[in-house]
């Protein structure tokens, strides 16, 4: 299983926008600070601001959300994902683009960390 974290700026938001939007569920939540949801063989870890994950570093640069590494969720109708994704008024960084392997477009989480929508070619 592979685990990923992902700062967020509301863990209660983060739990609404991946189980209603993307289909993870959620497996723990300690209060506000952080949540565990899971997807087949992947752990996603949204941690908040009262989370020891997003104490300031020695240097004193803050941990936040956002930059451009991402999770790849791989779903089978991406333009029917992205479309009722936009009804519900999720954020896209891009559109739909065509690579070797097949299709992908980058959505924002309500943090603006991105997740890569990949439909296999």
């Amino acid at each position: 299983m592979a685990q990923v974290r992902y700062i967020v700026d509301d863990v209660s938001q983060a739990i609404a926008f991946y189980t209603s939007h993307l289909d993870f569920r959620l497996d723990q939540q300690f209060g506000p600070a952080m949540a565990i949801l899971a997807k087949g063989d992947l752990q996603l870890w949204v941690a908040g601001p009262q989370a020891s994950a997003s104490q300031p570093m020695p240097d004193g640069s803050i941990p936040k959300p956002g930059g451009w590494n991402r999770i790849v969720v791989t779903v089978t109708d991406i333009e029917k994902l992205v479309a009722r994704l936009r009804h519900a008024g999720v954020s896209f960084r891009n559109d739909i683009i065509q690579g070797p392997g097949g299709r992908q477009i980058l959505c924002e989480d309500p943090a603006g960390n991105p997740i890569e929508l990949f439909e296999p070619a």
